[in-house]
């Protein structure tokens, strides 16, 4: 499912190896960096434009530090994992205790899901560049497209029986407005709260609410329980058996499209678990805090899915795409810590009473 290449190599060039099914045979390449350190730079470039044009995941491996004449390369890749610390701001570089471990983290992750991983790889890349609503739509259409993938369906039948959903009469968002301040709770803890059809919309309110008055110039968004949010809610999960329908509403009904406009007026207090959804709305707001026990993970990859809630989109604006890749790949956890270094939060605060 992987193979390693050297700059001159031809595997860069080959694509992924299709089978008939339209299964990547080949999705992963791992390529060795440290001879491209002293190459000349018109090699560098080189190998740089057969990266882009890739259709497989490129993995980077550095092993050396990096020298000024390797940032082509390490920009058109995937993600390049070293061992060697990082400056914070160079954001292609992945620093891991292994790469070798990683690397196998990588390759059994890919294997396991390589259609979405490939999709997610693709878009990461294109949504770079792209302004907030092309760079949505775009996530959309291909988590709207997986959702009908055999990758998905796998998921859904390891998955097992529909865990138990727990409704309440009481609104899963509240609002307190005091002043010109306005404070947003997600308000499900029995759920964690989760991301649900419900909240989803309760939410969208509440930010359309912040969105038509102009004299709001605050606003706050956190979570009640001992979670912020712990995603998707899964017992709502392989409802949808229509993929434009369900582009259409991931597009519209989107609250991550309204805080992306709200951003210099928001502020998003994490705690605890932020998984999926949770990480990925949080990204879009101008600032964002995380207690000392908060930490961040990305499970889309290995559900047959990509991030759906924004995430290819407000994460990568962060901490780039190459650590964006990273986590949504290998699903490893982030710590608040490390999440600071990165950027992914803006400061660490005590736990709230």
């Amino acid at each position: 499912m992987s193979a390693t290449a050297r700059y001159g190599d031809p595997l860069l060039d080959d694509g992924t190896a299709l089978t008939e099914s339209g299964v990547p045979a080949r999705p992963l390449v791992v390529l060795e960096l440290d001879d491209l350190c002293g190459a000349p730079a018109e090699r560098v470039e080189l190998t740089a434009s057969r990266i882009r044009d890739s259709v497989a995941l490129v993995v980077g491996v550095l092993r050396r530090p990096p020298t000024e004449r390797l940032e082509p390369a390490l920009t058109a890749t995937t993600l390049t994992l070293s061992e060697l610390p990082a400056p914070a701001q160079l954001k292609s570089l992945v620093t891991v205790p292994d790469i070798d471990d990683s690397l196998e983290i990588l390759r059994t992750a890919v294997a396991r899901s390589p259609q979405a991983a490939l999709c997610l790889g693709q878009l990461l890349r294109r949504n770079a560049a792209q302004p907030t609503m092309p760079a949505l739509a775009a996530e959309a259409a291909v988590y709207s497209m997986l959702l009908g993938g055999t990758e998905f369906a796998r998921w859904l039948g390891e998955r097992g029986p529909l865990p138990q959903a727990v409704d309440t009469p009481d609104p899963l968002v509240r609002l307190h407005r005091t002043g010109q301040h306005l404070a947003i709770v997600l308000d499900h803890p029995r759920r964690r709260n989760a991301l649900s059809v419900r909240l989803r919309e309760e939410l969208l309110a509440a930010a359309q609410v912040a969105a038509a008055d102009p004299t709001i110039t605050s606003i706050e968004l956190s979570g009640a329980g001992p979670v912020f949010c712990s995603g998707g809610d899964l017992a709502e999960f392989g409802m949808s058996t229509d993929p434009v329908a369900a582009y259409l509403v991931r597009l519209e009904r989107a609250p991550w499209r309204v805080f992306d406009r709200l951003a210099d007026r928001l502020v998003v207090h994490t705690h605890g678990a932020c998984i999926g959804a949770g990480a990925e709305l949080a990204a879009f707001a101008g600032t964002v805090t995380a207690t000392a026990r908060t930490y961040f993970r990305f499970p889309e990859v290995r559900m047959g899915l990509v991030p759906g809630a924004g995430g290819t989109v407000g994460v990568p604006r962060r901490i780039g795409r190459w650590r964006a890749a990273w986590l949504m790949l290998s699903e490893q956890r982030l710590d608040a810590r490390s999440a600071l270094r990165w950027g992914l939060v803006d400061r660490i605060v005590d736990e709230r009473g």
